[in-house]
């Protein structure tokens, strides 16, 4: 009985998780069109929505990279470390959305599991090489976003050169609503296995399947926690993304939102879990860059950098503390 509960609180957490992820990402997909108005804001949100569940249930091989890459084996693990995992994930994404902060979700996640997992069974049961490859996806991904991010203005403003500012602002003022809509689908395509992969990695060791197959009424629920999450918006989230890093005409979204799409959806297709808040941030940088690089506020981006390295080692803390609370709450009960 405790078994089959623990399961479903587990699917509850990693729902949860997905939903959170869904308003504290949707900055990711349209902050761009909104600080240039290409988008109604009411609008863009449904649209994303939409589009981040169309992408979720696209793949699922992602998922099985986070469900098979962090641990060697899923009988090495048992539900409470997931559990503890989720709480320690959940705990930063609302900390840092209610400050403003665009943090990673991803690094979250795979910090928080990381923590519970050293503080039950110990570092022996973490796959370091699986780590090292979801590591290394997230920290080269906004570097790769940032040096296409510069080549696409650069490129753009090339082509555009003849051209008059107004004439190339209304035509990247109607081309940005497509690139937005790209992005919200690879940011579906991307986020939302995070979650089935966590949710199969926790059936897988409980017994209840067999191999690590992402079940179709998973994909269902996390394509839907996600959709939910992004419905309700990350205000706070998308003002920073939006405008703080740097001032955007719809020529700079169109270029950022495009580049950004172009490196999740190719990092899905690899199935490689990547930060849509670390691309799409780069995505900014390199883009601002091109205009001219004292155009970003360097400011905001390095204290948002600080956010990115501190995501894995703090989710790791809460991760562990997560995992000691609630064994000892369980002790005390039964």
């Amino acid at each position: 009985m405790l078994d089959t509960s623990l399961i479903i609180l587990v699917v509850v957490l990693a729902l949860a998780f997905d939903f959170i992820n869904g308003f504290h990402d949707t900055a990711n997909a349209i902050a761009t069109c909104v600080s240039t108005r290409a988008i109604r804001p009411g609008l863009a949100i449904i649209g994303t929505a939409v589009l981040n569940f169309l992408g979720a249930m696209i793949s699922t091989g992602v998922a099985k990279t986070i469900g098979g890459d962090i641990v060697i084996s899923a009988t090495m693990i048992n539900e409470l470390i997931i559990i503890a995992g989720l709480c320690g994930a959940i705990v930063w994404n609302l900390i840092t959305w209610w400050f403003g902060m665009p943090s990673s979700s991803s690094h979250a996640l795979i910090g928080g599991m990381i923590g519970a997992v050293c503080i039950s069974v110990g570092f022996t049961a973490l796959n370091g090489w699986g780590i090292l490859k979801i590591v290394a996806s997230l920290i080269l991904s906004p570097i790769t976003a940032i040096i296409m991010g510069y080549i696409i203005m650069s490129l753009l403003f090339y082509i555009c050169r003849n051209y008059k500012p107004a004439a190339v602002n209304m035509t990247a003022n109607r081309l940005q609503v497509v690139s937005a809509a790209l992005m919200a689908f690879s940011h579906g395509s991307n986020d939302a296995q995070k979650s089935m992969g966590i949710i199969t990695l926790a059936l897988l060791s409980g017994g209840y399947i067999d191999s690590l197959e992402v079940p179709t009424m998973i994909k269902l629920l996390c394509a839907l926690a996600m959709a939910l999450g992004t419905s309700v918006g990350g205000w706070k989230i998308i003002r920073t993304v939006g405008g703080k890093i740097f001032k955007m005409h719809p020529i700079h979204g169109f270029a950022a939102d495009l580049n950004s799409a172009v490196v999740i959806f190719s990092a899905t297709l690899l199935h490689l879990p990547v930060s849509t808040t670390h691309v799409v941030s780069g995505s900014i940088m390199g883009v601002g860059a091109a205009q001219r690089v004292k155009a970003v506020h360097w400011n905001v981006a390095q204290q948002m950098v600080s956010a990115w390295v501190l995501t894995i080692p703090c989710t790791a803390v809460m991760g562990a503390i997560a995992y000691l609370v609630i064994t000892n709450v369980l002790y005390a009960i039964f």
